[in-house]
């Protein structure tokens, strides 16, 4: 099976890129199943109903959220009634939502799909690695799952990587999210289970993480409050990492990373390079 995550799409210049280039994504690399993070592409916080369906009809099979899933106080319903759209799995109990689903895939093949939010430089909610582990006890890559896929949204490299050990040998593939800068370690780890730190953003790369450049080296330069973030609105780079994996076992028999777009070199996980 192939599996695409795309990382986090930040305002319109992620949404139009990811919109347009995900269709010929899905065909050109033959995918089986498109996990996207979402949770900036609301004008960079959050993200609303309408942005959810385009992104579906564009070819996503599940969106991801993250530390700025309320921002946009209209997808509190919508979440409650859309299991396609996942928020962090370890949210207190009663938080709307659902942290992981099991979704169909072609030839009647199954994908769970998990987030987990990191506690080191975020919000601090309930231990990820204690919510992984019930999830894990109850649905087993090859039993309920032929794929398990798991989106890490982590400030620290540190804790998304204690993650991918943690899951290694037990999911398909493990990859971050919230970082907005694609790593170069994407891998496969001992025991079977792709991983690369961080995705990457889908977004306007000529910014600071997706936001435009003015304001925020302001934040920084005067350390006062200065004109609120906004995304950067210049031509948008996709960046993601796809994995592939064992019919048999559901484990990583390649993975690569995903960049297209004018700011990055770009990359393509051709049959030839993954």
């Amino acid at each position: 099976m192939r599996v695409l995550f795309l990382g986090d799409v930040v305002g319109r210049s992620g949404r139009d890129a990811v919109v347009t280039r995900l269709p010929e994504i899905r065909s050109r690399l033959a995918l089986d199943f498109v996990v996207v993070n979402a949770e900036n592409a609301a004008h960079g916080f959050g993200i609303t109903p309408k942005i959810c369906e385009d992104f579906f009809a564009a070819g996503a099979d599940v969106l991801t959220l993250g530390n700025h899933a309320w921002d946009q106080r209209e997808i509190m319903p919508y979440i409650d009634t859309e299991p396609r759209l996942l928020r962090p799995l370890n949210y207190p109990a009663g938080t709307p939502g659902r942290g992981v689903g099991v979704f169909p895939a072609p030839r009647g093949r199954k994908v769970m799909v998990a987030q987990v939010m990191g506690r080191l430089f975020m919000d601090p909610l309930d231990d990820p690695f204690a919510a992984l582990e019930r999830e894990m006890a109850r649905v087993r890559l090859g039993g309920g799952a032929d794929a398990i896929f798991v989106d890490v949204h982590a400030e620290a490299s540190s804790e998304k990587m204690a993650v991918g050990h943690f899951l290694d040998g037990r999911v398909s593939l493990v990859a971050g999210s919230h970082s907005h800068i694609p790593t170069g370690d994407a891998q496969i780890l001992p025991g079977g289970t792709a991983y690369q730190t961080d995705a990457g953003m889908c977004g306007d790369y000529d910014s600071v993480i997706g936001m435009k450049k003015d304001a925020a080296m302001f934040k920084y330069v005067r350390k006062i409050p200065g004109e609120r973030l906004s995304p950067a609105d210049g031509p948008g780079t996709v960046c993601g990492v796809m994995a592939e994996t064992d019919d048999g076992t559901g484990l990583a028999t390649r993975v690569a990373a995903l960049r297209l777009g004018p700011r990055l070199a770009e990359t393509w996980p051709d049959h030839s390079d993954i």
